[in-house]
């Protein structure tokens, strides 16, 4: 793994600590300005005010205590030298930090590296789900 990379996945480290913490300006802190944020469910929270905001409330009622668990390897591809496209697998449980069944997600982070560090421009949570299942 390069520097770069290492860099990259720290931030997800922190994202993962913030909410671990129900730290929600924390977390918004790791996004851009004008960030997007795309829930599992579609809807977007454009800009880090808005992030902080919606993430202030989940901490404070329906997500209050809970953890975020990894999912198995991070993927980052650089397409520029600062800009860097983050796949990896999570989700969220009530408990103890590993991922619920139900809850996992494959998320696709967008980073950019500005003067300060490295900033998420744009998040996608997609929950992992079985098509044929539900055809049935």
């Amino acid at each position: 793994m390069t520097d770069r990379q290492t860099e990259v996945l720290a931030v997800l480290g922190k994202l993962a600590d913030a909410w671990n913490d129900g730290d929600a300006a924390a977390y918004a802190s790791l996004f851009t300005e004008d960030a997007d944020y795309v829930t599992f469910f579609g809807m977007n929270m454009p800009g880090r005010a808005m992030i902080e905001s919606a993430h202030r409330s989940l901490f404070e009622g329906p997500l209050k205590g809970s953890k975020l668990g990894a999912g198995g390897e991070a993927k980052v591809r650089f397409v520029r030298p600062d800009v860097a496209i983050v796949v990896s697998g999570g989700g969220s449980s009530l408990a103890d930090g590993k991922p619920e069944p139900g809850r996992e997600s494959t998320l696709t982070y967008v980073l950019v590296e500005e003067s300060d560090g490295w900033r998420v421009a744009s998040f996608q949570n997609t929950r992992v789900s079985d098509p044929a299942a539900r055809a049935s």
